[in-house]
């Protein structure tokens, strides 16, 4: 096992890379079921006001990452935010903030395991959710067995792929704006402004965390500020990979409520499906489709590595037991593989437990996890860097919007429940590094 931690979602350059190749490789790596799916979820709350929802995250995200960059490149360390953390304020900081990344992955696998069996029921839809989350859990794990190298050197290619797909929704939306195709079907059926806010500003509101829950992953891509030619240009790689990123994700959103109206989007399909449907295209919804499941189940795979290495790490700095770190055949930690496997059939569980809304409670609360580890971030930051007042400026804006999107899930009842789930976890990571910290102290 490679002591990486989370950096299975992206491939290591072989060599020394350009800022603007790292920005282009953040894009293919960000993008994924958060977005090509939680999209739908932000709709349906926020109608056309999701726009908000994104360029408001964007900016979020871009300061987050720019405070792990800047620390990245000042203070290269191989354990990244976790090792800032515990320099910024003790062994507990990086004890929990390991366990609170751990957890966000997981929760993120479930989450993507989720989606493809949501993209699957596309073409299999007498298929029960959980069956086909079982299949894709099943080739996920066999490929850990085997190894991810593959999977990790197709990454580019998959990103490629993901991009190529929001081009082809864009033009194709535009062609049938333009008349082109799809007759009359490209009609708004209702005034734009009249579904700005269909549910209120809490709509708004509740949609802010799926907006960021699309950026996850720049904390992987704050490690790779390492891999960079003058490490020094992270904070620019960053900037230039946010805007394309924010502005895809604009862009594609807007043509998506132009073609449909957000009361029609539902979060069992992709929006994108949804409005590509309409058309007499009958290719178009298989072949996009048929990207989101291959970008996907390889974003998974990722998460599955992700979860299984921080556990190792965790195990070999003495932040977990050392029996997750112990090699067994294939290579790989036997008990670490073995609580990976664990966590899956947990998930497949919930799936039968909770068929209606599995993905929006497993997805609220991954985004939630996800959020708390960012906030680690800043504080990280703050504590060893951020000395200026931009700096305090940034922190204190960055702050306020995660705040914004964890407030927002207390006011809708599906999203509620994903706050009590990550509440539970960040409860169970309070009491073992308390008890850590009791046991073996500040050492």
């Amino acid at each position: 096992m490679q002591e990486r931690i989370g950096m299975a979602k992206c491939p290591k350059p072989e060599a020394k890379i350009a800022w603007w190749q790292m920005s282009f490789i953040g894009v293919g790596c960000i993008i994924g079921t958060g977005y090509f799916l939680g999209s739908s979820i932000a709709i349906q709350k926020a109608g056309s006001s999701v726009l908000m929802a994104y360029l408001l995250a964007g900016l979020g995200t871009w300061i987050v990452f720019e405070s792990l960059a800047k620390l990245t490149a000042h203070h290269p360390e191989k354990g990244s935010f976790r090792t800032y953390a515990k320099q910024a304020y003790g062994n507990w900081a990086g004890f929990s903030n390991g366990w609170v990344y751990w957890s966000s992955e997981m929760l993120i696998m479930g989450s993507q395991l989720t989606a493809l069996a949501i993209f699957a029921q596309f073409w299999f839809p007498q298929l029960a959710l959980w069956v086909l989350a079982a299949i894709f859990a099943a080739l996920g794990l066999l490929i850990i067995l085997m190894g991810v190298k593959k999977v990790e050197q197709m990454e580019s290619v998959f990103g490629l792929m993901k991009v190529a797909a929001i081009v082809m929704f864009v033009l194709i939306a535009l062609a049938a704006l333009m008349g082109w195709i799809g007759g009359d079907k490209t009609e708004v059926p209702t005034a734009p402004f009249q579904t700005l806010f269909p549910n209120g500003g809490v709509g708004l509101w509740g949609a802010f965390l799926y907006a960021f829950y699309a950026f996850g992953g720049i904390e992987v891509m704050g490690l790779m500020a390492r891999e960079l030619k003058k490490p020094k240009d992270a904070p620019k790689s960053g900037k230039v990979m946010l805007l394309v990123l924010t502005s895809f994700y604009l862009i594609s959103i807007f043509f998506v409520l132009k073609l449909v109206p957000s009361i029609e989007i539902n979060a069992d399909e992709s929006p994108f499906i949804t409005a590509l449907v309409q058309f007499d295209l009958p290719w178009v919804p298989h072949l996009f489709n048929s990207v989101l499941i291959i970008a996907g189940f390889s974003t998974m795979v990722a998460s599955l590595y992700a979860v299984t290495t921080m556990l190792v790490t965790l195990a070999e700095e003495g932040d977990a037991p050392k029996i997750f770190s112990v090699e067994g055949r294939w290579s790989i930690p036997t008990s670490a593989f073995g609580l990976t496997a664990a966590v899956v059939i947990l998930s497949i569980l919930v799936a039968i437990l909770l068929p209606e809304r599995i993905f929006e409670y497993l997805t609220t609360a991954a985004g939630l996890m996800l959020l708390y580890n960012w906030i680690f971030i800043l504080l990280s930051f703050k504590k060893l860097m951020g000395n200026t007042a931009i700096d305090m400026v940034k922190i204190i804006v960055a702050f306020l919007l995660i705040l914004i999107a964890i407030g927002g899930t207390l006011f809708d009842q599906i999203s509620r429940a994903g706050f009590f789930v990550s509440m539970g976890f960040i409860a169970v990571i309070t009491i073992a590094t308390f008890f850590k910290q009791k046991k073996f102290g500040d050492n």
